[in-house]
């Protein structure tokens, strides 16, 4: 998939939790958990939003794309 999801980078430079961002979002874990892994379909604004509110960064900090050719 050429969409790469930087979320356990973003985690770790803020030294937040999973379980703490998810809260704080108003996510499951188990939701958290399938946008981490890149598993996700979809991403609603508003969580991402709220994601990059949480931790202090862009939506560009957490998405990413690469071409696969």
């Amino acid at each position: 998939m050429p969409i790469i999801v930087n979320l356990d980078v973003m985690l770790a430079k803020r030294k937040m939790s999973s379980g703490e961002l998810a809260e704080k979002v108003g996510i499951t874990q188990a939701n958290l958990s399938i946008l981490k892994t890149g598993k996700a379909k979809a991403v609603r604004f508003s969580t991402l939003e709220a994601i990059c509110k949480h931790l202090d960064c862009q939506p560009g900090d957490i998405l990413e794309f690469r071409n696969e050719e």
